[in-house]
């Protein structure tokens, strides 16, 4: 089993404010069939708040970059047996979170034992 990062860039959940119990709602249920089919693994919506840049030195700053045009604005982490199934969960969420989704396969976690 593969498991694949489905997220969501935060300007792309444009809706009316008076969609949200809608989209709450149909969101929760999405997550409630991943779990029962056993593929959900974590997911989260993130605070729409500037992030922190930690660096390799240790010095914290403001973040993102200037640079930056897009923020993660919410993921999940399914695990699933091929690439289709994971693009078959993420159109389930597009549909509920009323954005468009990004699907990245996550790598294994490395085997550390000799």
């Amino acid at each position: 089993m593969t498991r694949y990062l489905i997220s969501f860039d935060d300007g792309w959940m444009d809706f009316p404010d008076s969609e949200l119990p809608a989209v709450t709602r149909d969101s929760m249920a999405v997550v409630e069939e991943a779990r029962a089919a056993g593929v959900w693994v974590f997911g989260a919506g993130l605070e729409s708040q500037q992030a922190s840049i930690v660096g390799t030195d240790g010095v914290v700053t403001d973040g993102p970059y200037p640079e930056t045009k897009e923020v993660i604005g919410g993921f999940a982490v399914l695990e699933v047996a091929t690439r289709e199934e994971a693009l078959a969960w993420a159109a389930k969420i597009a549909a509920a979170c009323r954005c468009s989704q990004e699907v990245r396969e996550v790598l294994p976690e490395p085997d550390l034992q000799d």
